[in-house]
Formats: C-alpha cells, structure tokens, sequence
C-alpha cells in the first residue's frame, strides 16, 4: 500500500498540470480599445493561475521523490508515471502560456489571433523536446547522480514565471521584450536544445557523495534570495541561469 503513496503524489503532479493548462487555454487574449482610440491587447486573469498550477505541480514532483526516499519505495511504474506526468505539466502546459504570449507579440498581424496561425505551432517544440528528453532519461542508467541536459520540470517553472513577470515588472523593458516574437522563438528554441543536450547537469541527488557542489549550489540560492528582494519574480530566470553556469563550471566534477 505504501507504495502507491508516492504514485498518488505524481498524479496530483498531472492533476496540476491538467489546471494549468486548461487555466492557459482559457485565458485567450483579447483586443480592447481606450478612450484615446489606442489598441490595447491584454491576456486575461486566468494565466495568472496557469503560472500557480505549474509551480504546485512542482511541489508535488519534488514530493514524490521526497516521499519515496522516505518510505523506502521504488518501481518501475513511478518512474513511467513520474515521466508522464512531466511531459503534462512542464511541457505541454508551458507551451500553452508560450503560445499565449506568441499570440499577443503577433497581435500586430490581422492573422496572428487565429488558433490556426502557422506561427504558434513553435511553441509545441518545447514538450516535443521534453517527451524526448524524459524517455532517453528513463533508459540511460547513467543518471543516478546528475541530468543529462536541463531536467524539464526547471523549464516549466522558468516558463511559468514569465506571466508574473510580464505583469509585474517595473521596467518596461521586460515587457517589451516578451512583446517580441522573436524573443519567444528564440526562447523556445534554447530551452528545447538544453533540454535534449546530453550536457551534465547538477541533481540534488548527487549532492551526497560531491561535498564540493554544495557551496556553489548554496551561492545560486542565495542569487534567487536576493534577487527576489530587488527583482521579485525575475529571480527565477536569474536562478535558472546561475544554475546552468554552475553546471557547465563544475561539468567534470559532476560526473565523477
């Protein structure tokens, strides 16, 4: 029975990632105008809650293997399930809010609100690149201790940030810049590639036996910590970028 307990866990993983994305698709983007007869293309509220899904999918992700160490249970079929419900919550559900945001960069376009728009498809590229990822990581017994590539639940949670972000930000900067079409191509096309690269990645799990990682794993939280005070939600991609150079510094001692 207790078995099933870390199982029950990943499923509400899917669960989440089930909302978010139903949460993503409803948000729609909609076309209003002002008193000034300006053209103002907003997303409604609800992906707000697409970006709140994902993370409590996280929490469970990281629950579950939590949960299992604890109780001292493994099997084949958690780590399938564990697979799957990946590939839902951090590669399909981020993919609809990419796809969102595509539509407001290329709002511009007579075409660019319409689901059938040629244009969008991109954003599909990011679970196609994360089903790939988890099924070579689900046979490759060399993973124990570290990730080949980019695990995809960090590039869900880097996706799901970018709403908050688009909203909260003070600099203007930002927001332009996720007004970009060709930020949101070239976006799609990085995360794809870290995700498939067979580039060694640091994995808590192999914080055990590697004593010397732990120091620069606490400077990346540290970075998040405090970036959050000054930068609020843009300590994540912060984060995420401090811990793919603390990967690709300490590359050899990660494999050892």
């Amino acid at each position: 029975m207790k078995q099933q307990i870390p199982n029950f866990i990943t499923l509400l993983n899917l669960f989440f990632g089930c909302l978010a994305i139903m949460s993503a698709f409803q948000a729609g983007a909609f076309v209003s105008i002002d008193e000034s007869a300006t053209t103002i293309i907003q997303i409604p509220e609800p992906i707000f809650y697409a970006s709140l899904y994902i993370g409590l999918a996280g929490l469970m992700d990281f629950f579950d293997g939590f949960v299992a160490r604890l109780l001292k249970v493994s099997s084949d079929m958690g780590k399938q399930l564990d697979s799957l419900a990946d590939v839902v919550s951090f590669g399909v559900a981020p993919a609809f809010i990419v796809l969102q945001f595509l539509r407001l960069a290329l709002a511009k376009d007579v075409n660019a609100l319409s689901e059938n728009s040629f244009g969008l498809f991109a954003a599909f590229l990011i679970p196609m690149a994360g089903a790939y990822r988890l099924a070579r990581f689900n046979i490759d017994t060399e993973q124990t201790t570290y990730f080949k590539g980019v695990p995809i639940p960090m590039i869900g949670i880097l996706t799901a940030a970018f709403p908050l972000i688009y909203w909260q930000a003070q600099a203007s900067f930002f927001t332009k810049l996720m007004l970009s079409p060709l930020f949101w191509y070239c976006y799609i096309i990085i995360v794809s590639i870290l995700m498939v690269m067979k580039t060694p990645m640091l994995a808590l799990k192999g914080l055990g036996k590697k004593k010397q990682l732990i120091l620069p794993l606490v400077l990346v939280v540290l970075e998040v910590l405090v970036t959050s005070v000054f930068f609020k939600w843009l300590a994540i991609p912060f984060g995420f970028i401090g811990y793919c150079l603390v990967s690709l510094l300490y590359k050899k001692t990660i494999t050892q």
